[in-house]
């Protein structure tokens, strides 16, 4: 199953819109999303604080504050 990692925290805006345009995506393609709350691990808050929402795949970041809805939709399709 592919997993999408969003890194969030909560009372983001941006972090709220990036999930439903996942979640819309989810209406096309089979695939699981994996929230990840930075503000609960100091790493991650040092990794991502002003860079949220970031969206993952693989280990690899495929955008951060907005959802590339293209990008992520051309990986998603690859997997197929």
């Amino acid at each position: 199953m592919t997993v999408l990692k969003l890194y969030s925290k909560p009372d983001c805006h941006l972090c709220e819109e990036a999930l439903q345009a996942l979640r819309a995506l989810q209406t096309e393609f089979v695939f699981d999303i994996e929230e990840l709350d930075i503000s609960s691990d100091d790493a991650l808050m040092r990794a991502y604080f002003e860079r949220i929402p970031v969206v993952a795949l693989d280990g690899e970041e495929l955008c951060e504050f907005f959802v590339a809805e293209a990008l992520v939709r051309e990986r998603l399709e690859s997997r197929r």
